[in-house]
């Protein structure tokens, strides 16, 4: 929900993601941007600022750049972003340092357009977050984001000269959420969009992991984001949050229950969080800011892009493609994954990521097909080399073209757990009682990373594994080294059979990557070049929490009965890995991922948001796997050529 195309939003992302000491230092301009790029947009594009009226009267503040060059003989298409971030800097004097997803867009040529949405900065009216789409429109007052999109597309083409009548629409993240908006029942001009990292369901994106609360991106964002806005501002001053040190883990562990948020820090001031806090179920509130029910009518040809490390938007542009495909047959429809953290393919190269290396720059694909995209609907330019699914296959490292998402041709496999961390293929037979059991500790909870971090880490998606595989609770269960490749593909699922002495228990699932031993191709040179032996890596390839509560219904949970054998299931986040030969598979089993996730009091209370200090108890989790209770994870292999 951070990743943004202007030039503040990069500063938003870059210290909330950043330890609190970075924040003294003020960042360099992000991957891509440079002052002498903003020279050469100053030069080339001359800025117009309007306040575009909306059907029930409301003015939204709108920057348009146009090439300096354009005429009546040299017309450009329009190129829109919507944001909820800001669209500064203001005034028709200052630019900013980028205006197109890459600079090549803006050497191309395009009239770019970007817009404060309703109740954001200095747009007039109420912002609501996530607003919900409204299928049943009988009037004027009758708004959304697709009927802002709309009229803003219908102002820019009868107002702003020179265009050539096409209109493309993108945006990451939040941006990203109102480019599927406004693909909605479409203005006939709009003719690409890409909604990159989408928010598509609010409950399943950024604020939740299967009704587990993301309790340091949440908090975090909101800090920053949530204080109210009562009047049109210009105002581009932004001040982190300060949590007085570097060290997430200890800040949010000293800041105990949930409900001390608002008397400790937020007084009452972030309605959003005080939303978050009433509705802890998937209701009727969370319910409604689910856009992928309504993701019809589109005519536009759509590029989704994802990160396959995206700590906040991961389910969105996976959802959001299917939904797309599934309810708008024969429109053009492209999903592109690569190796990314949020963002990462706009703000990084893309040639690793923490612990993880892809061997190139992962990037430049896609940024290439990117802008042959847009020429190609927008200008006329040839086809983009485009297939339905462009993915990137993360431990292969390269590039895979597919007819659909997830590919054809799977085959459905488990990985059963078995006594004293074994794993394999075959089921458990042993018809007596087996188990692996553990303490989970509401004061000492399972990190989600090593990195000192108040913000939330972005590279702890692909982090060495050892320092968690080491603690007691957490189980560990592998296979011998694998004697060929074996490559998952598409979405996971956890069949777990548990038991706890309390009445409420968070379930984590990682699947990790082992290296061998030995580093292969490791030499003496590479060590005294100071580069790292990977030997034994274990490197997290996805990692997925479930509140155990919600295992029988997400919008009406239940207790556990303490002791009793109860089956959890719950799907796990689409992957596209290799192990290779030599590997092993890993999967860990834990019942905290702090701050990640907040904690779980283990005592089950109606809303844990109002759980009390006394509330957070120890408990002993058991995880079956005999052949009456056979826990395993449900895969997808894609088989070799050879097979």
């Amino acid at each position: 929900m951070h990743s943004v195309s202007r030039s503040l939003a990069a500063l938003l992302l870059f210290s909330l993601s950043s330890p609190s000491w970075a924040q003294a230092t003020p960042p360099k301009l992000p991957y891509g941007r440079s002052e002498a790029r903003t020279e050469r947009i100053r030069t080339q594009f001359t800025k117009f600022e309007y306040r575009i009226p909306m059907r029930d009267g409301t003015r939204l503040f709108t920057s348009v750049y146009v090439p300096a060059d354009a005429s009546p003989g040299k017309r450009y298409p329009i190129l829109l972003v919507r944001t909820p971030y800001t669209v500064a800097p203001y005034g028709v004097d200052r630019y900013p340092p980028e205006l197109g997803p890459t600079e090549a867009f803006e050497k191309e040529g395009f009239i770019f357009a970007f817009q404060d949405v309703r109740g954001r900065h200095m747009s007039e009216g109420e912002f609501v977050n996530v607003r919900p789409h409204n299928p049943k429109k009988a009037g004027p007052k009758d708004i959304d984001e697709s009927t802002d999109t709309y009229d803003t597309i219908d102002w820019l083409l009868k107002r702003v000269a020179n265009h050539n009548g096409r209109v493309g629409q993108w945006g990451i993240s939040y941006p990203g959420f109102y480019t599927s908006a406004g693909a909605i029942d479409s203005h006939p001009a709009l003719k690409a969009v890409s909604p990159q990292a989408p928010i598509a369901d609010w409950f399943w994106d950024d604020m939740h992991r299967h009704g587990a609360f993301n309790l340091a991106l949440t908090f975090n964002f909101f800090a920053a984001f949530g204080k109210p806005r009562p009047l049109p501002t210009d105002n581009e001053e932004w001040k982190p949050f300060e949590h007085g040190t570097p060290d997430g883990y200890e800040f949010f562990l000293d800041l105990g229950p949930l409900r001390n948020a608002n008397e400790t820090h937020f007084k009452g001031e972030v309605g959003f969080w005080n939303e978050v806090a009433a509705h802890p179920n998937y209701d009727s509130f969370w319910q409604a800011r689910n856009i992928l029910p309504h993701l019809k009518n589109i005519k536009a040809a759509v590029l989704t892009v994802g990160g396959w490390y995206d700590t906040e938007d991961l389910y969105g542009p996976l959802r959001t493609y299917a939904s797309i495909e599934k309810q708008n047959p024969g429109i053009s429809n492209t999903l592109i994954m690569g190796p990314w953290p949020h963002g990462g393919w706009d703000s990084t190269e893309g040639s690793e990521l923490g612990d993880a290396q892809f061997g190139f720059k992962t990037s430049e694909t896609y940024q290439d097909l990117s802008l042959s995209f847009f020429k190609h609907h927008l200008k006329g330019g040839e086809k983009a080399e485009l297939p339905e699914a462009l993915v990137f296959e993360t431990g292969a490292n390269r590039w895979r073209r597919f007819d659909t998402w997830p590919p054809k041709g799977l085959k459905e496999t488990r990985l059963y757990f078995h006594p004293k961390g074994g794993l394999s293929r075959q089921a458990p037979k042993d018809a007596a009682v087996s188990f692996a059991e553990y303490v989970s500790d509401p004061a000492r909870p399972v990190p989600y990373t090593q990195e000192l971090n108040a913000g939330w880490s972005r590279n702890y998606m692909t982090e060495d594994q050892r320092f968690a595989s080491r603690r007691p609770d957490v189980l560990v269960f592998e296979t011998e080294p694998l004697e060929r490749d074996l490559t998952l593909a598409g979405p996971l699922e956890a069949e777990l059979w548990v038991s706890t002495t309390g009445t409420d228990a968070d379930w984590v699932v990682k699947l990790v990557d082992v290296n061998p031993g030995k580093t292969r191709g490791w030499t003496k040179a590479d060590e005294e070049a100071g580069k790292r032996n990977r030997g034994g890596q274990q490197t997290l390839v996805r990692g997925e929490p479930f509140r155990g509560r919600f295992r029988d219904s997400y919008s009406e949970p239940k207790p556990f009965k303490a002791g009793e054998v109860t089956k959890v299931r719950f799907v796990i986040n689409d992957v596209f890995h290799t192990f290779q030969r030599g590997h092993r598979v890993m999967i860990q089993v834990q019942s905290s991922w702090f701050p990640f996730i907040d904690r779980n009091p283990q005592t089950y209370v109606p809303n844990i948001f109002e759980a009390k200090e006394e509330h957070f108890t120890r408990a002993f989790h058991r995880v079956y796997h005999s052949a009456a209770h056979p826990s395993a994870i449900k895969v997808g292999v894609l088989p070799s050529a050879d097979e």
